[in-house]
């Protein structure tokens, strides 16, 4: 399985292709192109299952290391459901992690079959799952083009407002806090160290 590109490595591939094209896509930008392409970075519901799947054997080692680290799942039966939930989740907690959605078999029966409701006996037509959690990726794709916007018109502002903003590519969870004890940590002391001390020169 091929790491997915980074912001950096877009920039990189765009700007190249911009440049290929001597001045005829002069128009377009390198850094909105790149962040496109990370607004769109699960092209297939296969993408976003190993993406997952890496998560859920994280979570699985976590938990038989210290049955502490339990997950909790919420159920849904729509899209939009599980996208409200993920985001309510992350409003109240501040992180997603160790959260989870699940389908339930009556729940689905129930709202979803096509047949018409029957919980009891968690009948549904063989489409109706996959038929499902292909809606479940749209709505959480959506979710995550809008965090990434929303990180986006932010280094825009501060960029606007004369500050030294860029990405910082970094393997932490999605959209969740940094841990102080991991490399993570040490990558954004780094780079804010670069910041004051790049600040300063200019200011002497």
């Amino acid at each position: 399985m091929s790491t997915p590109a980074s912001y950096d490595d877009h920039l990189g591939h765009a700007g190249k292709l911009i440049a290929a094209h001597g001045g005829a896509w002069d128009g377009i930008s390198a850094d909105a192109v790149a962040r496109m392409r990370l607004q769109n970075r699960f092209r297939t519901g296969l993408d976003i299952a190993r993406y997952t799947a890496k998560i859920m054997r994280r979570d699985m080692a976590a938990y038989d290391a210290d049955p502490a680290n339990f997950t909790q799942s919420l159920g849904a039966w729509h899209g939009f459901i599980g996208q409200q939930q993920m985001i309510a989740i992350k409003k109240h907690f501040g992180t997603t992690e160790r959260r989870y959605l699940y389908l339930s078999g009556w729940m689905v029966a129930a709202l979803r079959s096509d047949f018409g409701p029957l919980p009891d006996q968690s009948m549904h037509e063989k489409t109706t799952v996959p038929a499902l959690i292909e809606e479940l990726y749209t709505f959480l794709r959506q979710a995550d083009a809008r965090e990434l916007g929303g990180m986006f018109r932010d280094i825009d502002a501060a960029r606007a407002a004369g500050d030294d903003a860029r990405l910082i590519p970094l393997e932490s969870g999605h959209f969740e806090p940094i841990d102080p004890a991991t490399a993570q940590w040490a990558a954004v002391k780094d780079e804010i160290a670069r910041i004051v001390k790049s600040s300063s020169s200019s200011a002497v």
